[in-house]
């Protein structure tokens, strides 16, 4: 059985004294759903947010990482810098890490192998421009993310990935996807995986929206056949917020 997955990714959002704030607030809240729940704070606050969700069922992720080991990357981390300090999971390919800092489907393919080879779990984000959903080319652009980046790995490395479909022309546009788009992409994306690594992978594997949900909303995306989850954005910084959509499973 799929695992159903709600993470939130925090952004360049959050002081250390907003930080603490609200993993007290995470703390407090009630959680009711089966989900695996993750955070992505920023750098400066990881240390400390993993030392405080210890005893917690929360996972703590990073945002990002660099492939290289060590060396003259100046600003970067590395896989082993984030496992030293208790951080097994990571977000890659985030469509304004592809957008803003210009990372391509090659650099993103070198740092899903930097993490796997320090058997870390990826967030593997991927999604369409709104230029592309008009010209109807987004299923090609979106498969062609995942092949580019992913499919040169074993089948078994798909069991430390989990997919994010990122529909970025639906998010701060004014443009809305539906979750029938939604579970329409996700079923796409499945059977991409299914015809280059079998059912097996492809069944096996949990798939993100990352297309703005919300308490509103988020039940009937995740009721979805194809819709495991959420990479949670804005609604990640409210606790009650952010627990009322792990809570819509």
């Amino acid at each position: 059985m799929r695992k159903h997955i709600v993470a939130g990714n925090w952004k360049m959002n959050n002081d250390l004294a907003q930080s603490v704030a609200l993993i007290s607030d995470l703390k407090r809240q009630n959680q009711t759903s089966n989900a695996e729940v993750m955070i992505a704070p920023t750098f400066t606050n990881l240390w400390h947010t993993t030392e405080n969700l210890k005893s917690s069922p929360i996972e703590v992720i990073a945002q990002n990482m660099h492939f290289a080991e060590n060396g003259a990357y100046t600003g970067e981390v590395s896989a082993e810098m984030l496992k030293s300090i208790g951080v097994n999971t990571v977000i890659l390919g985030h469509s304004e890490r592809r957008a803003y800092f210009n990372e391509t489907d090659e650099m993103l393919a070198k740092k899903v192998d930097a993490a796997l080879e320090h058997n870390m779990r990826v967030i593997f984000c991927f999604g369409e421009e709104l230029a592309d959903r008009q010209a109807s080319t987004h299923e090609s652009v979106v498969a062609n993310q995942i092949k580019n980046a992913l499919f040169h790995l074993k089948a078994t490395d798909f069991q430390s990935i989990v997919l994010a479909y990122e529909p970025v022309w639906a998010i701060g546009t004014g443009e809305t996807a539906s979750p029938e788009q939604a579970q329409e992409m996700h079923q796409f994306i499945r059977k991409t995986l299914s015809d280059a690594y079998g059912d097996t992978v492809a069944n096996a594997m949990s798939i993100l929206y990352g297309g703005s949900v919300k308490p509103a909303n988020a039940k009937e995306i995740f009721s979805k056949p194809d819709v495991d989850g959420g990479l949670i954005g804005g609604a990640a910084l409210n606790a009650e917020d952010f627990y009322a959509i792990v809570n819509a499973f």
